[in-house]
């Protein structure tokens, strides 16, 4: 391992971001360092997050009611200083993305648009093993809207042997089932598998059947580069808490393309979806706002977004370009320790997740042969922060905006004398 080690302190040194490390809080752990690897399940702390807090609590305190309009950030247009970040991030224009409510919420509010069934065209593809939220998020609009879920959810699953899921099979199946199909909807990375899906590929797929197209980028925004708009999808979904580093639990983000803004889509309506302009004049009859903003119900809930937005200024400030060269850099390095430190202790351990680089973010996932939690355990221990998913995984998450190489090394270090 003396050898990783020093490749690691040369790459550490040679790591333009390097600094952005100490802009994070890291969790007390039982050994001598926080090996933090679960950022694909809940980021850190930002440090700047308590003084974003703390500006719109003496804000409250000085202005009351008055600080809708009076505050430093007016809450009445806070959700737009989310915008434009945001929508760099995800490849989008700035009016085609808000925050609002949390994820699951989101997605059921966007099938309310994008999900309208007819008795021919009733079915939706996805994959096998989504995440569970999505899951029954699915089944639960099938079944709202009358229909069978064994008849209108095709799940498209690994090839046997397999692991991961091939675009073909996903092609293949939308054309099998063809006018019959009202929704694609899939998850850009698969949570379990790390697996990134080609979403420009799924789309067209998708839309050549005459299908509206959905993804779930819980794990992709803030991990992976995204061009929602250029890549046509007409929806989409994400949390802030994992890559984005907002906070547990934090406000979700929406995509809604430029071509549905001002089209007849049905939704579900609230008055900070209204037009602006008139909002105040509590009209009846909805006057959407022509933006992803219509889909918003309620005003923004803004001790929410604070830490969301002092997140987003720092991804602002890096850009995602360089957050992806070096989470490529980073996650292959990981990956070279751990095949090492199998190799050395003669060891099964299978990664899962995809080697080619194009086909995976800040992610690999363990496959721990006769194993079990007991290896998971012994990381805990040594102070590795990973994630255990049954029935035999350990994801880890090589996060490049606060991970070192270094930790890297001292996983596989720590892996090592747990086997």
């Amino acid at each position: 391992m003396d050898d990783f080690l020093s490749r690691a302190k040369a790459l550490d040194a040679a790591d333009e971001l390097s600094s952005y490390r100490d802009q994070f809080y890291f969790p007390e752990t039982p050994g001598d360092h926080c090996v933090y690897f679960t950022g694909n399940s809940l980021g850190l702390q930002p440090k700047a997050v308590r003084d974003a807090i703390e500006v719109e609590l003496d804000d409250w305190a000085k202005y009351g009611v008055e600080g809708h309009f009076d505050a430093r950030n007016p809450w009445f247009s806070y959700h737009e200083l989310l915008m434009k970040p945001a929508a760099d991030l995800v490849g989008a224009k700035r009016e085609e993305v808000v925050h609002m409510n949390g994820l699951t919420t989101n997605i059921h509010l966007l099938m309310v648009s994008f999900y309208r069934p007819t008795q021919e065209r009733y079915k939706i593809i996805c994959e096998a093993k989504a995440f569970p939220s999505d899951q029954y998020a699915v089944e639960s609009q099938v079944k709202f809207h009358g229909f069978d879920p064994a008849d209108a959810i095709v799940e498209v699953k690994p090839r046997e042997g397999e692991h991961t899921i091939r675009e073909e099979d996903i092609e293949a199946a939308i054309a099998e089932h063809g006018d019959s199909v009202a929704l694609v909807f899939w998850g850009g990375v698969n949570y379990y598998t790390g697996q990134l899906f080609d979403i420009e590929r799924i789309t067209k797929a998708g839309h050549a059947a005459g299908a509206m197209v959905g993804i779930d980028l819980a794990h992709g925004a803030g991990n992976v580069p995204l061009q929602l708009n250029q890549w046509g999808v007409d929806f989409a979904a994400w949390c802030s808490y994992k890559y984005l580093n907002s906070g547990p639990g934090s406000v979700s983000g929406i995509f809604v393309h430029e071509k549905h803004h001002t089209s007849d889509l049905p939704r579900f309506a609230g008055w900070w979806g209204y037009n602006k302009e008139k909002r105040f004049q509590m009209e009846q009859g909805f006057d959407p706002i022509p933006s992803a903003e219509s889909w918003q119900l309620s005003n923004a809930p803004v001790f929410v977004m604070a830490p969301h937005l002092a997140s987003l200024k720092i991804f602002a400030e890096v850009g995602m370009e360089k957050l992806r060269a070096k989470s490529v850099k980073l996650t292959n390095f990981l990956e070279e320790v751990i095949l090492s430190v199998a190799k050395s202790k003669g060891a099964t351990i299978e990664i899962i997740t995809p080697s080619e680089t194009d086909r995976r973010g800040a992610q690999l996932s363990l496959l721990t042969h006769g194993y079990g939690k007991e290896v998971f355990k012994k990381l805990q221990d040594a102070g590795v922060v990973a994630d255990w998913r049954e029935p035999n995984v350990i994801r880890i998450a090589p996060v490049p905006m606060y991970n070192s190489f270094e930790d890297c090394y001292l996983f596989g270090k720590i892996l090592s004398e747990s086997l």
